[in-house]
């Protein structure tokens, strides 16, 4: 039995908050404790996945202006998780880079989410698991598709 559309996004709306709250609760404790917020553990992401990046690279990543950018790397850089490093051919320009801290924490969350996935996937069949991946990359196209 087909379900519609709307009562689809209604049950959607209804699992996604349980979903991210778990997901948080389970994940390092920097981020469960308030320590770190999603947005600062996105920039610390995307700086380990591209590296030494600049403020607009990272504001267009996250979809937010420079001025918003801005108070994200603030508080990295005051908790020691990235800092600023100027442009030896041009001062204008300063690149975020992490830490060895930032680097560290990084690392942690991963081998959390790492071991939380293997655990919550390990009670679903390897053919859900397929059928999920392959909604999850369809669902990751269409989002980066329609921005």
């Amino acid at each position: 039995m087909s379900l519609p559309l709307g009562e689809f996004a209604d049950k959607l709306n209804q699992i996604m908050p349980v979903i991210m709250i778990e997901f948080i609760r389970r994940n390092a404790d920097e981020l469960s404790r308030g320590k770190i917020t999603p947005p600062q553990l996105l920039t610390l992401s995307f700086l380990n996945e591209k590296g030494e990046s600049r403020m607009t690279d990272l504001a267009r990543f996250m979809k937010v202006s420079t001025a918003a950018m801005t108070g994200v790397v603030e508080r990295l850089v005051r908790d020691a998780y990235a800092l600023r490093v100027f442009d030896p051919q041009d001062r204008r320009i300063i690149k975020i880079r992490l830490t060895s801290k930032g680097s560290e924490l990084i690392k942690k969350i991963n081998q959390q989410k790492r071991r939380m996935f293997i655990d919550i996937f390990s009670q679903i069949s390897p053919t859900e698991r397929k059928h999920y991946l392959s909604i999850l990359e369809k669902i990751a196209k269409i989002l980066k598709t329609s921005t």
